[in-house]
């Protein structure tokens, strides 16, 4: 029975719609596979550094090697710093370091804190600064980094690290950084920080949160001679001082939410090159130990990505709907249903789903049959979705830490959520 056939006809408009749903999934997921930059993959990764005395940065003496100034936004982190900043102060670097904290209004001693842990544990030179309340327009973080920046800038550094309170650096962190962006000749490079996967909730969702991230971001594409997504993150980027400058950042962003992609952009924007990957070494320390903290991370900057537009909300829904909650109900509803197309068509989509999983489970060292329960965690991350939409419209969008962002809509902020995410 081929394709020309009356009876093949005939089949497929006896095809249940459910059927047909599970079939565009599938559909969806064969193209995600190969078409989607190979998402899925963990590879990339920063290369060993090369011998400093070869190449067209040769950098015998220690003297050679680029100065950096850490920048560290830190508010309320009392309870993680003395897991991240000795970290940051103990770098095996061979050039000159030195970090900023940037205490952002804090209430907890932050500040005194890190000046006691300096002084206890010794290492680069440490300064603590103040930059008061946020200026008129300004997110928190950005604010702190602006004001931190401005300090580092001063010392004249070729490089600033821009790293979270929360995240603890392998002693040759930054002698990575730096090789990677001399070697490669990278204006940014930036580490994905391998989350923290402790508690039961941390393992549902830590891994789905990467995993969608490079989804929306191939790392692959952003890699590229010739890019086709950009992003960053956060948690852990190297910047180079004069693009920074040429980029005005952090002034250029400064309403963001997403503050890591919309640094990424102004970084292309301005002709930099830019290299994003998953690390090794980099962790971040924050615990969240229930769903709530989980909750309130997602939904402070999920409505920003979709650039705070109902139709896009709209189209995410039914995207996230089709692509990871029609395979498992095509396939229950087909078995018990007696439907064959809706059974094949949404087990094959559920398995081709589940094996894109498996290596960003491996990257977070958890049991691969765990991946089956991705669309368990997307439908958490869909309702997630739709709760950051609520806040928003009430007025309590992008609260952390006690500051609600004022609502800013940037174009930099601006991703094609839907299409990514949805197709």
């Amino acid at each position: 029975m081929g394709p020309g056939s009356p009876a093949f006809w005939g089949r497929l408009r006896q095809m249940s719609t459910l059927a047909w749903f599970a079939c565009a999934s599938l559909v969806v997921w064969l193209w995600l596979l190969l078409g989607q930059g190979f998402f899925w993959r963990t590879d990339q990764r920063l290369p060993r550094p090369r011998d400093r005395r070869d190449g067209p940065h040769a950098r015998v003496g220690r003297e050679e090697w680029p100065g950096v100034v850490v920048v560290v936004p830190a508010r309320d982190e009392a309870g993680v710093l003395p897991l991240s900043l000795p970290s940051l102060l103990a770098q095996d670097y061979p050039g000159r370091a030195e970090v900023i904290l940037v205490d952002d209004g804090s209430t907890d001693g932050t500040g005194r804190l890190a000046e006691a842990l300096a002084a206890r544990r010794g290492g680069l030179p440490l300064t603590v600064a103040s930059p008061g309340e946020p200026g008129p327009g300004w997110t928190g973080k950005l604010w702190a980094l602006r004001h931190g920046m401005a300090l580092a800038r001063a010392r004249g550094p070729e490089f600033l690290l821009l790293t979270d309170a929360d995240i603890a650096h392998a002693p040759d962190s930054l002698r990575r950084l730096v090789s990677a962006a001399l070697d490669d000749d990278r204006d940014l490079v930036s580490q994905m920080a391998r989350l923290r996967t402790a508690s039961p909730w941390e393992r549902l969702v830590v891994p789905a949160f990467v995993y969608f991230f490079a989804q929306l971001y191939p790392f692959r594409w952003i890699n590229a001679a010739r890019p086709r997504a950009t992003a960053a993150a956060g948690g852990c980027v190297l910047l180079r001082t004069e693009t920074a400058v040429a980029a005005g950042v952090p002034d250029a962003i400064r309403s963001a939410v997403i503050d890591d992609v919309s640094l990424a952009r102004a970084v292309r924007a301005a002709g930099g090159r830019i290299w994003l990957g998953l690390a090794e070494g980099v962790d971040s320390v924050r615990p969240y130990t229930g769903l709530g903290e989980l909750w309130r991370m997602v939904t402070r900057s999920a409505y920003a990505q979709l650039r705070y537009r109902p139709s896009l909300l709209l189209g995410t829904v039914v995207g996230l709907a089709l692509v990871y909650l029609v395979p498992p109900v095509a396939l229950v509803a087909g078995l018990v249903a007696g439907d064959a197309a809706a059974a094949w068509a949404g087990g094959a989509a559920w398995a081709v789903m589940t094996g894109t999983y498996v290596p960003m489970l491996r990257h977070y060292r958890q049991p691969a049959w765990t991946a089956v329960l991705l669309p368990f965690t997307a439908s958490l991350y869909l309702v997630m979705t739709v709760d950051s939409a609520v806040l928003h419209h009430r007025g309590r969008g992008g609260a952390w830490k006690g500051r609600v962002h004022p609502g800013g809509r940037t174009a930099a902020e601006g991703t094609e959520f839907t299409a990514r995410h949805g197709e």
